[in-house]
């Protein structure tokens, strides 16, 4: 498990009073989560409902609106989190304490204004503000699949089976989160240590503090607002006024003309070897705040890190040229010919989006960078491995949990606390379930053409999202990492259904992104457990944020591809636009490797990369030894830390995530979970979770007034120091012969 277990005894006290329960064995709970309720506190308020709803609109609005730029921005639900508290004192102070009668009554009634803006009040419009973050952050989710279908297919898609899409895949997920409770909400050594930033938060922004006393130091809201105030002036650096600061290569100055030099040293087209960034945007950017993931978490990933980026890859490239590695640039998302230019895929399409295999045999095979390349190899470990993982570590328990009742396990404080609110019937869940299963299939023989998944690919995406939601929750709540399988679902329809990329794209969305939307929800459960957030509350809450934040994030994203132009077209854009679309690069990537061209003339027989298939193989074994020896020496604590599919996430998400992005992440969790933790325990316990959510906060804040301000007007600045990167030459491929615009020929 990856986390430390606290010394501390029995709690003595719990809550209001009502029964007790044993204090969290996580450490970092225990110090962070109150252990008190006061369930008289009003939820589901006129101002939640008004203010969840509104900033759920604004989150998904500028989270769908900045992950088409080339430094795709993710704005965390903390900023709604801080902007609520003033709005929902607001109007605390102006609204009338007036009953308001819905329909005469006959549909009850309502408070304008039950008393003081209250901290669950602010959980739940957090939650709704979730929402908006689910849908429109993070990796290429649903609406990936739609903007590769219009921007890189150019495929005609009517907008109520995008909607449909949208909806029926977070549905789906919710479905799956709502039959997982049991195993990934309740027991507490399930602890989703990403919660641990707003719960800290939270207790800054509500709970009344003294300055100095025994703890010394600014109180947690002043700490917040000096990081907060800080971090925003900064961000106008890299955001605006000097981006060199997001990838300092100075290799890159020191051999200006030595192509090896600049793939070793550039931040963002080599290695990292030496290079670093000063942003918060690209150090948080695709693992997520280094401060929030557990030191276990961290030396895991950074153990895979160091391996796959100055082991394996330098290897494969230089002393090996595998996969004909140095007729390419050594890190790039692009698609090659053998003779090292850009894979044009217009030229193997038919006009009903399948694949043309005579074009295909006259134009000749795909290649890969081998960083990619390889990268993708890791990504079949990392799902053998993740199942086999969980079921030696985690598997007795999860058993005990399916033959048990909750009452009959064992439950700590906040577990027992929760106790005093009615549940959600497990069948509220089973209806959404089944609903969002029985529109999905219906809409495979509605949009047949258009959707090219049959029905039976429709069921197998669902039975693969039910086999591998629980393990991959287990891994996520207890290390912060979660390892993707959107390669191996790729993997297997590719197989079944060859020459057929928008199907694959759809399975993918359905096998595996509902499963990536069930753990967002299953956090937001797990948060609304810690701050004791009435459970039907959540339900009600989490299912209209769905609905809405869907309905937005669709409607945006087809305002944006239908109104700006050559919108995620690389080689039409100017130079210095925004609208690169990076990770939705990375989704059209895999729709051609794995839908149509398909993995049987890639990984097959005769396939350039078969070799990588074997790492099915090596998952499965690898967690085997880790476990034989944890259970031999049980008091080596140490061993049962070794996590690989974890280690095997040192490798994943590389492109579109840079080894800069993820070197400075590891450096700087290291520092804080490490260092700090361990000799500075008491700044840790009262900072460090709100010096994470000042950072996000600030940097969300000037990266909109920056674009809204200064870039959406074309206020542009052009000098040296906006130039990312200086390494022209770092993208330049090796072998001789292989003539590529813009480098030298050997």
């Amino acid at each position: 498990m990856a986390s430390r277990k606290s010394p501390v005894a029995a709690e003595e006290r719990a809550g209001t009073g009502e029964g007790k329960g044993e204090r969290c064995a996580v450490e970092e709970v225990a110090l962070v989560v109150p252990e008190t309720d006061d369930p008289s506190l009003p939820v589901m308020t006129f101002r939640a409902w008004a203010l969840g709803l509104g900033s759920c609109v604004v989150l998904i609005f500028l989270n769908t609106f900045f992950t088409y730029r080339t430094q795709p921005l993710t704005i965390s639900g903390i900023l709604a989190q801080i902007l609520v508290l003033p709005a929902g004192r607001f109007l605390a102070a102006v609204l009338p304490d007036r009953e308001v009668r819905i329909l005469g009554g006959r549909l009850g009634s309502f408070n304008l204004n039950p008393g003081p803006f209250n901290v669950k009040e602010h959980v739940i419009i957090t939650i709704f503000a979730n929402c908006g973050v689910s849908y429109g952050g993070g990796d290429a989710y649903s609406i990936g699949a739609i903007t590769v279908m219009k921007a890189y297919y150019k495929q005609t898609l009517s907008f109520a089976c995008a909607l449909l899409i949208v909806l029926t895949t977070q549905i789906l997920g919710y479905g799956w989160a709502g039959l997982l409770r049991r195993y990934l909400v309740d027991p507490a050594e399930m602890w989703w240590p990403s919660n641990l930033a707003q719960v800290s938060l939270f207790r800054a922004l509500h709970e009344k503090e003294e300055e100095g006393g025994k703890s010394r130091g600014p109180s947690r809201m002043r700490f917040f607002l000096i990081v907060f105030f800080a971090s925003f002036a900064y961000y106008a650096l890299p955001g605006y006024l000097l981006p060199i600061l997001t990838f300092f290569s100075w290799a890159c100055w020191a051999w200006p003309h030595s192509i090896t030099a600049q793939q070793v040293g550039s931040g963002y087209h080599g290695l990292g070897v030496g290079a670093f960034t000063l942003d918060w945007a690209g150090i948080s950017a695709y693992h997520g705040s280094p401060l929030v993931a557990p030191w276990a978490s961290i030396a895991n990933t950074a153990v895979g890190f160091v391996m796959f980026i100055y082991v394996i890859v330098p290897l494969c490239y230089w002393q090996f040229n595998t996969f004909d590695a140095r007729r390419f640039p050594i890190f790039s998302n692009q698609l090659f010919t053998a003779s090292g230019q850009k894979y044009d895929t217009t030229k193997v399409l038919t006009k009903d989006f399948d694949l043309n295999v005579a074009a295909y045999d006259s134009y000749g095979k795909l290649y890969l960078s081998p960083l990619f390349a390889i990268s993708i190899g890791s990504g079949f470990l990392r799902f053998t491995a993740t199942i086999v993982h969980v079921l030696l570590f985690h598997g007795s328990d999860m058993w005990k949990q399916s033959k048990s009742a909750m009452n009959a396990v064992k439950l700590d404080v906040h577990a027992k606390l929760m106790q005093r609110y009615r549940q959600v019937p497990q069948w509220w869940f089973l209806m959404l379930l089944l609903g969002s299963v029985v529109v999905s299939l219906l809409m495979s023989f509605v949009w047949k053409e258009e959707m090219q998944l049959p029905w039976w690919g429709m069921l197998f995406a669902f039975a693969l999202a039910f086999v591998v939601t629980l393990p991959i929750g287990v891994i996520q709540a207890t290390t912060n990492q979660q390892p993707g399988y959107d390669i191996i679902a790729q993997f297997m329809i590719g197989y079944a259904l060859p020459g057929k990329p928008i199907a694959n794209l759809l399975f993918k969305i359905y096998g595996r992104i509902s499963t990536v939307h069930a753990l967002s929800f299953l956090a937001d459960l797990k948060l609304g457990h810690y701050m004791k957030i009435p459970p039907r509350c959540m339900y009600t809450a989490q299912l209209v944020g769905t609905v809405v934040a869907g309905v937005v994030n669709l409607a945006v994203a087809w305002w944006m591809l239908d109104n700006i132009e050559n919108i995620c077209d690389v080689e039409a854009l100017h130079p210095d636009s925004p609208w690169t679309c990076p990770k939705y690069r990375v989704t059209f990537d895999a729709s051609v490797i794995w839908g149509l061209i398909g993995p049987g003339r890639l990984f097959g027989q005769h396939g350039l990369y078969r070799n990588l298939v074997w790492l099915f193989l090596v998952g499965a074994v690898l967690p085997v030894p880790v476990w034989l020896l944890s259970r031999a020496f049980p008091e080596k604590k140490w061993i049962a830390l070794i996590n690989v599919p974890v280690i095997s996430y040192g490798f994943a998400g590389m492109p579109p995530a840079t080894p800069t992005n993820i070197a400075t992440w590891l450096v700087t969790g290291t520092i804080f979970n490490y260092f700090v933790f361990r000799y500075r325990k008491g700044w840790w316990q009262k900072y460090n979770y709100v010096l994470s959510a000042a950072l996000d906060a600030g940097t969300a804040f000037m990266g909109v007034l920056i674009f809204f301000a200064l870039q959406n007007a074309h206020h542009e600045l052009k000098w040296w120091g906006t130039e990312v990167d200086h390494c022209p030459l770092a993208s330049c491929p090796t072998a001789p012969g292989i003539a590529v615009k813009g480098c030298p020929v050997f």
